[in-house]
């Protein structure tokens, strides 16, 4: 962070410069995909206004998590019968503790 960017600002500048890297370095995607209108950048790699939730709370935190756990059972979506079932999900992770992903980390224990 450079003092005049929030974290979400941060992360998405670091981000997308590396993801720059990235595409130029490989064969498989063509940087010409990326092209912004927008006067102050070449390119661009995230959604402009994503209207992003700031987590500023516990029950914030797992209100929005609840949410992601639950759409894979929402009508129009079907993807599994109940929110652990979901194969990419941590709902599994939460509820019952099994650990099906090494990079998860129980937010939980940041309260």
């Amino acid at each position: 962070m450079n003092g005049k960017e929030t974290p979400q600002g941060s992360f998405m500048k670091f981000t997308a410069h590396q993801f720059r890297k990235r595409v130029m370095n490989s064969g498989n995607w063509k940087l010409s995909s990326f092209i912004s209108n927008a006067a102050n950048k070449e390119h661009e790699f995230w959604q402009r206004d994503s209207l992003a939730i700031h987590l500023y709370s516990p029950e914030v935190i797992l209100q929005k998590m609840e949410y992601i756990h639950n759409t894979p059972i929402v009508k129009g979506w079907n993807l599994a019968h109940e929110p652990v079932a979901y194969k990419y999900s941590s709902a599994e992770f939460y509820e019952r503790g099994v650990r099906n992903f090494t990079f998860l980390k129980d937010i939980r224990e940041e309260f």
